[in-house]
């Protein structure tokens, strides 16, 4: 019987070894395993539409709803890629979306296409700034008026202030899945 507890001991602290080394250094089988990546040829193609790495997409999409087409936020954000539905119908008038109604939004080529177009329009608007990516992605999750405000708000040759935690948080999570999908998926 003390055998049998020793050896159920031992084996039980390899596994908690393990998957403490797997957790500190997210090897591409343990991304597989944690981070889904569903509906991979969508992202291709709409990435690859919008010039945007599909990595990136995979990011925003995991952190948005965690793959799930149905997520609703309490703000009334819908799908995959969180889109508003007024975000999406203005979306949706600027590309030839023509009788777009909210509930497409649970379509999951119909919001990723959406989600990489306002995703690559908020890139091109940062583009000339030094933190164009994380400018791009603050807006993605705390609008534009709200940075807009805080680039204005900042002197020349300085750099923005992201003035709400939630969305510095956002920003680092973002680009840290960013690599595990580049890396454990072998995204560009």
């Amino acid at each position: 019987m003390r055998r049998i507890l020793a050896v159920l001991l031992v084996v039980g602290l390899a596994v908690g070894l393990v998957g403490i080394w797997a957790v500190r250094t997210e090897p591409g089988w343990y991304v597989q395993l944690r981070y889904p990546l569903d509906y991979e040829w969508i992202i291709d193609a709409h990435a690859d539409n919008y010039e945007l790495s599909p990595a990136l997409v995979a990011a925003v999409i995991y952190s948005e709803s965690g793959f799930d087409p149905t997520a609703e936020s309490p703000a009334g954000a819908i799908g995959l890629m969180q889109l508003l539905p007024e975000t999406a119908q203005g979306i949706a008038d600027r590309t030839g979306g023509g009788g777009f109604v909210a509930d497409d939004l649970y379509d999951p080529e119909i919001n990723v296409r959406y989600g990489c177009w306002y995703l690559r329009h908020l890139q091109e608007k940062y583009a000339d700034h030094p933190q164009s990516l994380d400018l791009a992605l603050a807006a993605y999750n705390a609008g534009q008026g709200n940075v807009d405000g805080w680039v204005d708000a900042t002197p020349a040759g300085e750099p923005v202030a992201i003035r709400f935690a939630e969305t510095r948080a956002y920003i680092r999570k973002v680009r840290h899945l960013q690599e595990l999908y580049r890396d454990g998926y072998g995204l560009r």
